[in-house]
């Protein structure tokens, strides 16, 4: 098939890529930046068209998904900075997504949602989420959703950094519920559901779960990556007003200053005092995925990034 891809170069996104290659699809991606070197090596290795543009503009989105037989968005942020707010990349970015196959007559269109989206959420990120699966739902196209839990991996951002705060402080800041608990699931088996789904019928207008075989609370996360970095660590829980603080200051600090998104906000700190599971049968069933335990993916992590 032809598949034009929304956040390629993204974590889930490079994973992605390397299955939609290995399966023999052509690919075009929609890239911000054509010139970087992520890019070019992107280019190179997997033979992709690259379509320059975000999810904003709507005339490079016309020229991008024309002659493709299906849509792939992947397109998320974690923070908010200038006009990619929640509201805008996740909500807007994804009706025009939709408005761009339906002008170009594409019918497939598999999404990336987030565990624990629902209407009544107090995150934003959480209500953003749940207005572009509204859209999707309220749409003719032959949608599939996806809603995976905490994604972790070689090159994620949750275990590479608690990896690097193992290792040179003796305490671990922790700021979610201590009753809390996540699904892990492994940037790969997400990026497989995505690949297998492209072509698979009985996918078609349902939603899935995308989780890991465990349920964890947080401080079992860190135990299990101090386990296998054979480090014993305290963790130290942080009051949520005192999160609220730091994650305000960071809010206000870096936009202005460095001119880049917090590396923490209150919308995090309000996922992080509510559940985020769900039911991975049906996803695992249908395309056939075999998720690996947490440690086990750690475990993988380490070696891989040893790897030079």
């Amino acid at each position: 098939m032809k598949i034009f891809v929304t956040g390629a170069m993204g974590f889930v996104g490079q994973e992605l890529l390397k299955r939609l290659h290995s399966s023999g699809h052509s690919i075009r991606i929609l890239v911000r930046n054509t010139e970087s070197d992520r890019v070019k090596a992107v280019t190179e290795k997997f033979q992709v068209q690259i379509q320059p543009g975000t999810v904003f503009d709507t005339d490079n989105l016309d020229q991008g998904v024309a002659g493709m037989n299906a849509i792939i968005h992947l397109v998320g942020i974690i923070s908010e900075i200038g006009e990619n707010t929640f509201h805008n990349v996740h909500t807007v970015g994804t009706q025009n997504m939709i408005a761009a196959a339906q002008k170009a007559g594409i019918e497939r269109f598999v999404h990336m949602s987030a565990l624990g989206t629902r209407p009544a959420s107090h995150s934003q990120y959480h209500q953003s989420k749940w207005l572009a699966e509204e859209a999707l739902r309220q749409s003719d196209l032959d949608y599939t959703i996806f809603r995976p839990s905490l994604i972790f991996g070689p090159h994620d951002h949750f275990v590479n950094l608690f990896k690097q705060i193992i290792r040179w402080s003796p305490v671990i800041p922790t700021m979610a519920n201590e009753g809390v608990y996540f699904q892990p699931v492994a940037v790969e088996e997400v990026a497989e559901a995505f690949a297998r789904s492209v072509l698979e019928p009985r996918s078609i207008g349902e939603l899935y779960d995308l989780c890991g075989p465990e349920r964890l609370s947080f401080d079992e996360i860190l135990d299990a990556i101090c386990e296998v970095m054979g480090r014993k660590r305290i963790k130290l829980r942080v009051p949520l007003s005192l999160s609220r603080k730091l994650a305000s200051c960071l809010e206000y600090v870096f936009p202005r200053l460095l001119n880049k998104a917090p590396p923490l906000n209150r919308d995090q700190l309000i996922m992080l005092q509510e559940d985020n599971v769900g039911n991975p049968d049906p996803a695992n069933s249908l395309f056939k995925l075999s998720p690996i335990t947490f440690r086990d993916g750690v475990r993988k992590v380490m070696l891989q990034s040893r790897k030079p």
